[in-house]
């Protein structure tokens, strides 16, 4: 039975998709089966895994309104045992479409529990937000990841987060767990990349990954080609810590019983 990981934090640009996207594919390369879901409107993991976005017919949308089984919208990837459902743009009118609709939050929780039997981590890449898409990652999921920049405003709003986790856990969602706070964007020439850390690390102590992702050039450029790190440069500093986190979530899994 696969474990469904959400990957959620409602600032931008903290590296939720970068995340998303070389997750899945260090997973896959480790040989686990992984499949994607892009529940961003903005579709950034769907085209940073070589999908043209525009030409797709199933994705996301349809699989929150029921219109089309999870399964007929999966897509595979370039990446090695990664598979996709896409993001369009057409997500950003679901929040007003699924408003009225009994059980909302719940959408794309029946919609994919029965594929855990197919894949070994189901990941979710949420919208830089706590709406009505993020709430049903969420309720979806079994864990969620927190990415955190190693920036100034890096703990600004993480409180709110933390909150609607815990209002998830309350309401639709009791089993949701944190699977760990990610620092990253980490520059160790940067005296405040280094306080974030210490202060994410005194805070939440477990709760965070040993695996720090770095800033590095070749993380930046590989979305332009439609690669994960791992495709477009393995080699790079960027390959080595997401295949580090991705090693650090399946032992972290088998030790608890979770994951193939």
């Amino acid at each position: 039975m696969g474990k469904i990981i959400a990957i959620a934090n409602q600032k931008g640009g903290v590296g939720k998709t970068t995340t998303s996207v070389n997750l899945a594919a260090s997973l896959g390369v480790l040989e686990k089966k992984v499949l994607l879901i892009d529940a961003d409107p903005q579709a950034n993991a769907s085209s940073g895994l070589g999908i043209l976005v525009e030409e797709v017919e199933n994705g996301t949308y349809q699989v929150l309104e029921h219109t089309a089984p999870a399964r007929d919208a999966i897509t595979k990837t370039n990446a090695p045992n990664v598979d996709i459902i896409p993001s369009h743009i057409d997500l950003v009118a679901i929040e007003i479409e699924l408003v009225d609709k009994e059980a909302r939050e719940y959408m794309l929780k029946t919609a994919i529990t029965e594929l855990k039997k197919e894949y070994d981590f189901i990941l979710i890449d949420c919208a830089p937000s706590l709406g009505l898409l993020t709430l049903n990652a969420l309720t979806a999921a079994d864990s969620v990841i927190i990415p955190i920049q190693c920036e100034y405003f890096a703990l600004e709003g993480l409180g709110k987060l933390l909150n609607t986790i815990k209002s998830v856990q309350r309401i639709h969602n009791e089993s949701l767990d944190i699977e760990g706070m990610l620092l990253t964007m980490y520059d160790s020439r940067l005296r405040l990349s280094n306080q974030v850390v210490e202060e994410v690390q005194k805070h939440f102590s477990d709760m965070v990954f040993d695996t720090i992702i770095q800033r590095n050039v070749r993380l930046g450029e590989a979305p332009s080609y439609g690669e994960s790190i791992i495709n477009y440069d393995v080699s790079s500093k960027g390959a080595t810590n997401y295949l580090n986190l991705a090693k650090e979530i399946i032992v972290k899994n088998q030790t608890n019983g979770e994951g193939n």
